[in-house]
C-alpha cells in the first residue's frame, strides 16, 4: 500500500480544494492514487467544479469564430492552469465551441460543458472574457489568431458601398488590419479616441523631461513626443508592418480605398492576449 504522505495530501488539496481529512481519507481508500482519490471526492460530493474554480487559471487559448458572411464575429479567452492542458485538443475544441455558440447567441451558457471538462481534465477552466461584434451597415468582420493561440484579434472594417465587400482588395485589407493589430498592439483606432487623462499624462511626462529648456522649445518637444506616442498607441498612426513601416496604416487604408473607389474605415477592434484578464 502506498504511503499517504503530507506532501501527497497537500497535492490533492491543491488539486481539489477539499479539506485535509477528506483528502487523507480519499487517498487511503484510493491506495495513494491521485486520480482515483479525486473521483472519490467528487462522488462523495466533497469536490465540485465550482470548488476547483477557486484555483488560478492563467494559461489558456484565444479562440475565434466569424460567420461565413463576415457580419458576426466573436473572440474569446478561455483559461486553464497549465500549458499542457492549453495544448490539449479537447480543451481547444471547447474554446472553439464557446466562440461559435456566443456568435449564434450572445446569452448562450456553456457552464454544463465547462463543468464536465473540469471534471474530466481536473483543472480549473474559465471563460475569462469575450467580445462579440455584429456589423451595422456595410462592413466586414475578420479575426486572427497568432501562432500558439496566445494572441487574438477581432476587427470591423466598413465600406461605403455593399459591392465593395466582395472585392478581393477589400478582403485583403481587412485581413492585413488584423495582422497589424496583432503585431503592433495598438490601444485605439485613432488619436481622437485616446482618453484625455492618458494624453495629459503623456504631456506632463514629456514636459518634465525637458523642463530646463526654454518654454517655446519645450512646447515643440512635447508635440514631437506626442506624435511618437500616437504612432504606438493609435492603430492608424502606426507604421504599416507589411510595408516595413514605410507608410502609416492610415496611408495604406487611403491607398486601398482609392483603388476601390469607395470610402473605407477601420471601425473598431479588440486584441486579447493570454493573461491580461487575470492581471
Amino acid at each position: 500500500m502506498a504511503e499517504i504522505t503530507a506532501a501527497l495530501v497537500g497535492k490533492l488539496r491543491g488539486m481539489t480544494g477539499a479539506g485535509m481529512m477528506e483528502c487523507k481519507k480519499a487517498l487511503t481508500e484510493a491506495k495513494g492514487d491521485l486520480d482515483t482519490a479525486v473521483d472519490l471526492l467528487r462522488k462523495a460530493g466533497t469536490v465540485t467544479a465550482g470548488k476547483i474554480a477557486a484555483r488560478e487559471a492563467r494559461e489558456g487559448v484565444i479562440a475565434r469564430y466569424v460567420a461565413p458572411d463576415g457580419r458576426v464575429g466573436v473572440l474569446v479567452e478561455v483559461n486553464c492552469q497549465t500549458d499542457f492542458v492549453a495544448r490539449n485538443e479537447e480543451f481547444r475544441s471547447f474554446a472553439d465551441e464557446v466562440a461559435r455558440r456566443l456568435a449564434a447567441d450572445p446569452q448562450a451558457s456553456l457552464e454544463a460543458e465547462r463543468e464536465g471538462l473540469v471534471a474530466k481534465i481536473r483543472e480549473n477552466i474559465k471563460l475569462a472574457r469575450h467580445a462579440r461584434m455584429e456589423v451595422a451597415g456595410n462592413g466586414m468582420i475578420a479575426a486572427y489568431i497568432h501562432t500558439g493561440a496566445k494572441v487574438g484579434v477581432l476587427a470591423e472594417v466598413g465600406a461605403g458601398r455593399e459591392e465593395t465587400l466582395a472585392k478581393d482588395d477589400f478582403k485583403q485589407l481587412v485581413k492585413d488590419i488584423t495582422l497589424q493589430i496583432a503585431a503592433g498592439n495598438p490601444l485605439t483606432v485613432s488619436r481622437e479616441q485616446v482618453p484625455a487623462d492618458v494624453l495629459a499624462k503623456e504631456r506632463e511626462i514629456a514636459a518634465e523631461q525637458f523642463k530646463n529648456k526654454p518654454p517655446q522649445a519645450v512646447a515643440k518637444i512635447v508635440e514631437g513626443k506626442l506624435e511618437k506616442f500616437y504612432q504606438g498607441y493609435c492603430l492608424v498612426d502606426q507604421g504599416f508592418v507589411k510595408q516595413n513601416s514605410e507608410i502609416s496604416v492610415k496611408e495604406h487604408v487611403a491607398s486601398v480605398a482609392k483603388q476601390l473607389g469607395d470610402e473605407v474605415a477601420i471601425r473598431r477592434f479588440v486584441r486579447f492576449q493570454i493573461g491580461e484578464a487575470a492581471a
